[in-house]
């Protein structure tokens, strides 16, 4: 097990998160959503807190916050109390991961909650399109299905796959314990010492690789028909991991791209040309791949029209070098955004966690900063082209009965 803190002396708050290196990619076919309803059954009890109340109520209860995350590759089990509650913090988080108490009951109710959730994303098309666009950007790979899974196999989870799944993925080398505020380390240490011992002795089955990604193929772009008056479009395409040093030149052409309101596709979609109300663009990172997309919401009649000039705009930066001013815009930007993101101690606990459960290590606010600083626009340019390079894919929800415009959008 790896700990880090972020020791905030003075700070009247703690931020602790148990953060688990497994998501929906380590998944089969047949238990897609597994890492997700196991997220949501941690919580009807454990060996010491019973009930959901009890969890509830033990964080609660003192003005605290608790919550839990199921993504692609991490699950993270996080809280948020005053300095002086860390113990309690801590005796529920790792018994929460370490010892949950799951009955076939709970697993019979928590079904219907899930499928409840899954159809609560599927009627909102901003949301339903994010899915459809992961099918497209990762056919027939775990990394293309919806994290929560589908209703046929969350309606077959038993509380046998639950016991399974913490038993093979829940493990000391697959767990980062992340802490930022006012927290003294030895004290931490010592107590998930005590909270965990004998945890690491039990023997567990072995884990299974995650499947690499794969190259897309078939058809790039799908439309998928509902009754809306307002079309959801995203469009995007490969990008490089979190671990790919290129990634910071990813980030600059983002901010450039679309990021805030003083970005091209903010300026031109909406600004001056009026297609639009929200238009942006987003990097999300794998361990071996990633996605730079562009999304945005259009009036049915506007939105081939609306994808040809987010298209166009992510094209002329491949094509023409970004001036220097502007590329310092971006730059002070990316610096600026980190350090106010970092203010929090939530936000500090899951940046210095999540780095070092998926990367191994941890890299500075500084060291960050330096590295954008080191793009140059030959570095932006370079990036757009290895995005375009890898071939654009389109997802669009909306009342169309033909993909022929957004098809002549993309060409």
């Amino acid at each position: 097990m790896r700990t880090v803190t972020v020791q905030l002396p003075g700070r009247p708050s703690v931020a602790v998160a148990f953060m688990l290196r497994v998501g929906s990619r380590h998944e089969p076919w047949e238990q897609s959503g597994l890492s997700h309803f196991v997220e949501h059954m941690v919580f009807k009890g454990t060996e010491r807190f019973p009930t959901p109340r009890e969890i509830s109520e033990t964080i609660e209860g003192v003005g605290g916050v608790l919550d839990a995350g199921t993504d692609r590759e991490a699950t993270v089990f996080w809280t948020r109390v005053p300095a002086t509650e860390l113990d309690r913090a801590l005796r529920l988080l790792s018994d929460m991961v370490a010892r949950p108490r799951f009955t076939a009951d709970d697993v019979a109710k928590e079904r219907q909650v899930v499928v409840e959730e899954l159809r609560m994303y599927q009627d909102s098309p901003s949301d339903f399109v994010q899915t459809v666009f992961d099918e497209v950007m990762w056919p027939s790979h775990p990394l293309g299905r919806d994290v929560a899974g589908r209703e046929e196999t969350v309606r077959g989870f038993t509380r046998e796959d639950c016991a399974e799944h913490m038993t093979v993925h829940a493990r000391p080398e697959t767990l980062v314990v992340s802490m930022a505020g006012g927290v003294e380390t030895a004290h931490a240490q010592a107590m998930l010492e005590r909270e965990l011992e004998g945890w690491d002795e039990r023997q567990r089955p072995a884990r299974p690789d995650p499947e690499p990604a794969t190259a897309p193929e078939g058809d790039a772009l799908r439309v998928t028909w509902r009754r809306v008056e307002q079309a959801s479009v995203l469009v995007g395409a490969r990008a490089p991991s979190y671990l790919d040093p290129r990634r910071f030149a990813v980030d600059i052409l983002n901010v450039v791209l679309g990021e805030g309101m003083s970005s091209r596709l903010f300026l031109e979609l909406r600004e001056r040309r009026g297609l639009v109300y929200d238009v942006h663009s987003f990097a999300a990172r794998l361990s071996d791949s990633g996605v730079l997309g562009i999304g945005f919401g259009a009036e049915p009649r506007r939105a081939p029209t609306a994808l040809r000039a987010a298209v166009h705009e992510l094209r002329e930066l491949a094509d023409q070098d970004v001036g220097e001013a502007e590329l310092a815009k971006a730059k002070a930007y990316a610096k600026g955004r980190l350090a106010l993101h970092l203010e929090g101690t939530s936000a500090l606990c899951e940046y210095a966690g999540q780095q070092l459960l998926l990367t191994g290590t941890i890299l500075s606010p500084e060291h960050i900063a330096e590295c954008y600083d080191a793009v140059t626009a030959a570095d932006v340019r370079n990036a757009a082209q290895d995005v375009l390079r890898g071939g654009l894919r389109c997802a669009v929800v909306g009342p169309f009965r033909s993909d022929a415009r957004f098809a002549a959008a993309l060409a």
